[in-house]
C-alpha cells in the first residue's frame, strides 16, 4: 500500500467520523492543539503561537483578549486560571467560527477520538506507520459491516413496508459511506466548514 493511499485512508476515516457525528473536533479540547498553542503563548508572553489557528481578520480580537488575559493572570493563581480559561474559550470560539463550525464549549481532552490522538502523535513523532497500518483495516471493516447489514436486510425488504424501510436505511448507510470514501480519496472532501 502506498503512503498516499494510507494517508488518504487516515483522512477518510477522520472526516467520515466527523461527518457521522460520532467524533468531536479536538481543537475544542483542553488537550488539543489550540490550547497547547495558547499555553505556549502565555509562557512566551507573545500571542504569535496562536495566530495560525485563526483567520487574519480575527487577529485584533484575539490580540486584545490575549493582552487582557496577560494582565489578569498577574493578579494571582485564581485570576490566572480564570484568565487562561477565558482566553482558551475566546480563542477556540474564533477558531471554530473560522472553520465554519459552531462553538460548543471547551471540552476535556478525553473527548478526543483515539484516531485523532494517533494522528497528533504521528505528527509529533514524525512516524505515521502505526496509524497508517490500522486505518485501512478500520475502513475495510466499516464497509464490510455496512455491506452485510444491507445485504441481509435486502433479503426481507419485500416482506412489508417496515422491512423495506429497514433495508433502505441500511442501503443508505452503506452507499453513502462508500460514496464518502470515494469523494474524499478523489479530492472531493472537505474538513469542518471548508
Amino acid at each position: 500500500m502506498t503512503l498516499t493511499l494510507m494517508l488518504s485512508s487516515v483522512i477518510v476515516l477522520a472526516v467520515l467520523l466527523l461527518r457521522a457525528g460520532r467524533a468531536r473536533a479536538h481543537c475544542d479540547t483542553l488537550e488539543g492543539p489550540v490550547v497547547k498553542a495558547a499555553l505556549e503563548a502565555f509562557e512566551k508572553g507573545d500571542v504569535t503561537p496562536v495566530l495560525m489557528w485563526i483567520q487574519p481578520q480575527d487577529e485584533a480580537e484575539v490580540k486584545k483578549a490575549f493582552d487582557l488575559a496577560l494582565k489578569v493572570r498577574a493578579l494571582g493563581p485564581e485570576a490566572r486560571e480564570l484568565a487562561e480559561r477565558s482566553f482558551f474559550e475566546t480563542l477556540i470560539r474564533i477558531h471554530r467560527a473560522g472553520e465554519g463550525a459552531p462553538y460548543e464549549g471547551l471540552k476535556p481532552g478525553s473527548s478526543v477520538p483515539p484516531v485523532v490522538g494517533k494522528a497528533d502523535a504521528a505528527l509529533e513523532s514524525g512516524d505515521i506507520s502505526e496509524l497508517s497500518e490500522r486505518i485501512p483495516g478500520h475502513v475495510r471493516k466499516a464497509i464490510d459491516e455496512r455491506f452485510h447489514a444491507a445485504l441481509e436486510k435486502k433479503k426481507t425488504a419485500g416482506d412489508s413496508p417496515e422491512k423495506g424501510r429497514e433495508y433502505v436505511e441500511a442501503y443508505i448507510s452503506f452507499v453513502h459511506y462508500v460514496e464518502g470514501i470515494h469523494a474524499l480519496t478523489m479530492g472531493g472532501g472537505h474538513h469542518h466548514g471548508h
